[in-house]
């Protein structure tokens, strides 16, 4: 439903043309760069509404694109879900075949 919420209010505010993709991509890197402060200065509520606000950005980035954000995490989900490897350090290595 939040999803489906998103796209209507950016449909509404004429942020889906696939024309302002970079521009939408410009945000979601400033987005991040938010986030990431958030977490070097450990502020739970800044991380939480800097997440938030990523999510959103991707899901008008991808509706731009023709897709719907969540097709986009199940074919991501379903392109990782069998790998195997380990955690070094917080970070996932995947095995080579």
């Amino acid at each position: 439903m939040t999803f489906n919420n998103i796209r209507l209010w950016a449909e509404k505010r004429g942020l889906l043309l696939k024309e302002n993709s970079f521009k939408q991509l410009a945000k979601l890197l400033e987005e991040a760069g938010e986030t990431s402060s958030a977490i070097i200065k450990n502020q739970p509520e800044k991380i939480k509404d800097g997440l938030g606000d990523c999510v959103v950005v991707l899901t008008i980035l991808a509706a731009q694109q023709g897709y719907k954000i969540e097709d986009c995490i199940e074919a991501a989900y379903n392109e990782i879900k069998d790998r195997e490897g380990e955690s070094v350090n917080g970070l996932f290595i995947k095995k080579e075949a």
